[in-house]
């Protein structure tokens, strides 16, 4: 588990090191728009996102004529949006119309959480996450082997180009893909790389209400961010909400 890439010390990627699970399954696939609009209908959920009225955006994204909004400081791209959650991508002005079969964005660690639990799962830990992500390939830099594009063939959705200015969308998205769209590991997971950062269950080392995330996003860029690789971690506060943060779910065998 982890590697010794050492470019992000502050993430404690390493060192490499044994580590074990017990048995578990986990979904192949990230849930989806259209999965958690079920669990959203029948429980009457309402997201932080959809109750603080805001959500981050990337700027990107947004039409040329959005009204100002907020950015975070150090990383301009993020865009405040008022009136983005998990039904508005985008913003007010954006539905899910042709979204269903993305993953869901603009999902709390605790919304995420409760979804598991709805289905009768929970989230990965850490541990399960990369395990299975790794598709049994014991120290492999991608689920997939060694190179990023082995036979210049994309295998994930991730930035192409200059990053956050110029995206080439020389693997066909800007944003999110829909799930499935490049090959699975050997495992059969697919989506383990780029796409939506993927909520696990752990704390993020001894950071206050930090959870780990995992797999990176359709915006990670070598440039800045390749936590694209199968070792990386980052993390997120349990109440934040971004347009690109997702979760898959796990499940305890008997």
């Amino acid at each position: 588990m982890g590697s010794d890439h050492g470019r992000f010390p502050a993430d404690h990627e390493g060192p490499i090191r044994d580590a074990a699970t017990g048995a578990f399954e986990i979904a192949a696939r990230p849930v989806t728009n259209d999965d958690f609009a079920i669990f959203a209908d029948a429980t009457d959920l309402t997201t932080i996102a959809q109750t603080d009225g805001w959500s981050f955006v990337f700027g990107g994204l947004l039409p040329d004529d959005f009204p100002p909004t907020r950015g975070v400081v150090g990383a301009e791209w993020w865009r405040a949006v008022e009136g983005a959650d998990w039904r508005h991508p985008y913003g007010p002005h954006s539905t899910l119309e042709g979204l269903g079969d993305h993953p869901v964005v603009h999902v709390s660690w605790d919304e995420a959480t409760a979804y598991a639990a709805w289905v009768g799962g929970r989230l990965p830990s850490e541990t399960e996450w990369e395990r299975a992500a790794r598709g049994g390939l014991n120290e492999a830099v991608y689920p997939w082997g060694d190179e990023l594009t082995p036979n210049g063939e994309h295998r994930c959705n991730i930035w192409q180009g200059e990053f956050p200015a110029d995206n080439t969308l020389e693997d066909g998205f800007l944003g999110t893909s829909p799930v499935g769209t490049y090959p699975p590991n050997e495992f059969g997971l697919f989506d383990v790389a780029g796409n939506v950062w993927e909520w696990c269950a752990d704390d993020f080392m001894d950071r206050p209400n930090h959870k780990v995330i995992r797999g990176g996003s359709y915006l990670c860029h070598d440039s800045y961010c390749n936590r694209y690789r199968v070792g990386a971690r980052s993390s997120n506060t349990f109440d934040t909400s971004t347009g690109n943060m997702g979760f898959r779910v796990a499940f305890s065998s008997a």
